[in-house]
C-alpha cells in the first residue's frame, strides 16, 4: 500500500462518520449520504497529492463534502417539489427559521460562497468565528456573507 493510500485510509477512519453525518444533514437521505461519503473519498483519492499538510484535514474534507452535497442538491429533481411545497405553505417572514426543505432549496440557488456561510452558521450552528476558520475569511466577512444571504433569501421567499 502506498503512503498516499494509507493517508486516505487514515482520513476515512478518522473522519468518515463526520463526513457521513454532514452529508446526511445536507441531503436528508441515508442512501444519498452514503453515496456522498464514497464520492467525497473518491475525490480525496484524486486530490491527495494536492493536500497541504498544513491545512486542517477536517476543514478540507468539510469543504469537499459541502461542495459535493450542494451539487447533488442542485441536480435533484426534488428541488422543484421543495420550492413548490414551500410556496403552497402559509407565508413566513424571514425572521422565522425556515425548515430544512426550504433551506435546501435556497442553498441550491444561492451564490456558492453565501451558501457555504449559511450552511456553517444556519445548519451547522457554528459561530461566526468558527465559520470564519472553515471559510478562511474574517469573522466580519462571515457576518457580511450571512447578512447578504439572509437579505437574498428574504427577497426570494417574499417573491414566491
Amino acid at each position: 500500500m502506498t503512503a498516499e493510500r494509507r493517508d486516505v485510509a487514515q482520513l476515512f477512519r478518522a473522519y468518515g462518520p463526520l463526513i457521513y453525518r454532514r452529508a446526511l444533514r445536507l441531503l436528508d437521505d441515508e442512501a444519498l449520504a452514503e453515496e456522498a461519503l464514497q464520492d467525497v473519498f473518491v475525490r480525496v483519492i484524486r486530490a491527495i497529492d494536492r493536500y497541504d499538510d498544513n491545512q486542517q484535514a477536517l476543514n478540507w474534507l468539510y469543504r469537499i463534502t459541502t461542495n459535493h452535497c450542494l451539487n447533488v442538491i442542485r441536480g435533484r429533481k426534488r428541488r422543484r417539489a421543495a420550492m413548490k411545497a414551500y410556496t403552497e405553505a402559509p407565508r413566513r417572514t424571514a425572521a422565522r427559521a425556515v425548515d430544512l426543505t426550504t433551506m435546501r432549496g435556497l442553498l441550491s440557488d444561492a451564490d456558492p460562497q453565501l451558501a457555504l456561510a449559511a450552511i456553517y452558521v444556519h445548519l451547522d450552528g457554528m459561530s461566526y468565528s468558527e465559520a470564519a476558520v472553515h471559510l478562511e475569511v474574517s469573522k466580519r466577512t462571515v457576518g457580511n456573507l450571512i447578512d447578504r444571504f439572509n437579505t437574498w433569501a428574504q427577497r426570494r421567499l417574499e417573491a414566491t
